[in-house]
This record gives C-alpha cells, sequence and structure tokens, in this order.
C-alpha cells in the first residue's frame, strides 16, 4: 500500500463514511490537532516517564486513535466505529485522583518545567488544550459528541496532574509563579 493517494492535492480531504471536505474545514483543524496531541504525548514517553505514567501514556495514544476517527466520521455516517464514550473519561478522573493522591495539594501557580518527561507533559498538556478549543469551534457546525470534548478537557488535566507526579517522583521540586 502506498502512503501517497494524490486525493488531497487539491486541498479536500475525505471523511469516514463518505463525503469530501476542505482541508481547512474545522473538523480537519481539529482532529489534527489531536494527531499532534498524540505525537507530543510519543515525545514525552521518550524523554522517560515513570512505568505508570509510560502505562498510561501509551493507552491513551491508542484511544487518541478513537478521539481522531470519531472526529473524523460524521454522526450520521452510516459506519459504525469505536466512539469516545463515559468509561473513556471516567477512567481518566480515576487515574487524576491516584495521581493527585501521591503529590503535594497544589496551592499556587506552577511553572511548567522539570524533568524532560515532565516539560514534554506540559507541552502535550497545551496541545491538549488547543485541540480541546478546535473541537468546540467544530461542535458549531458539524455533528461531533459532546464525550469528545469532555475527554480532552479531562485529560489536559491528567496530563497536567501527570507532570507534576513525574517531577514529584524525580524530587524535583515545583517552581512556583512569582506575581
Amino acid at each position: 500500500m502506498k502512503i501517497y493517494t494524490k486525493t488531497g492535492d487539491h486541498g479536500e480531504t475525505s471523511l469516514f463514511g463518505g463525503g469530501r471536505v476542505s482541508k481547512s474545514a474545522a473538523r480537519i483543524e481539529a482532529y489534527g490537532t489531536v494527531d499532534e496531541l498524540n505525537s507530543f504525548i510519543g515525545l514525552a514517553r521518550s524523554q522517560g516517564v515513570s512505568e505508570r505514567a509510560e502505562a498510561m501514556l501509551h493507552e491513551i495514544q491508542q484511544e487518541l486513535f478513537v478521539l481522531g476517527a470519531d472526529l473524523a466520521t460524521p454522526h450520521d455516517a452510516r459506519v459504525t466505529i469505536p466512539r469516545i464514550e463515559e468509561p473513556h473519561f471516567a477512567k481518566l478522573e480515576g487515574w487524576i485522583d491516584e495521581l493527585d493522591e501521591q503529590v503535594e495539594p497544589l496551592r499556587f501557580f506552577i511553572l511548567p518545567g522539570g524533568t524532560p518527561g515532565a516539560s514534554a507533559l506540559h507541552i502535550a498538556r497545551t496541545v491538549c488544550r488547543r485541540a480541546e478549543r478546535r473541537v468546540i469551534t467544530a461542535k458549531a457546525n458539524s455533528s461531533i459528541s459532546d464525550h469528545c470534548v469532555v475527554y480532552l478537557n479531562r485529560l489536559s488535566d491528567l496530563l497536567f496532574t501527570m507532570s507534576r507526579y513525574e517531577n514529584a517522583q524525580a524530587g524535583i521540586a515545583e517552581s512556583k509563579w512569582k506575581a
């Protein structure tokens, strides 16, 4: 199978389940940003994270493919695909609670940084927030599930908590923001 199809050479792409849209469409921007997020999570994994974070991030990368497919498939399309559902973000909430119990309570704003892995997680968190904004924009004109927004919202919280956890595991003190 060739990687190139030449079908997008004129600025359009296909949605899963049928239909072609401009590559500048909000829906395409949304799942493109989710793809970018997945790449940054892969980068974070390559920077050295704890075994617990590694396992979580690997599973998240799998789910981001589900999210991308969900975004690329209009809800009225006559195809059946896995979709982001409540159990996906409920699991993220459980992981947030698990990691949050292992770090000091947050009493101040912190500056992104620390270990290479934690720093990469902070970058992934900001890309996740951008992906969330892009999905909200696309949702205004497309049939996109609320679950996609909720998942990204929880994921950004998890990535923040995970960055704190990684620094705590490495004995790196958090850098306070000084107003």
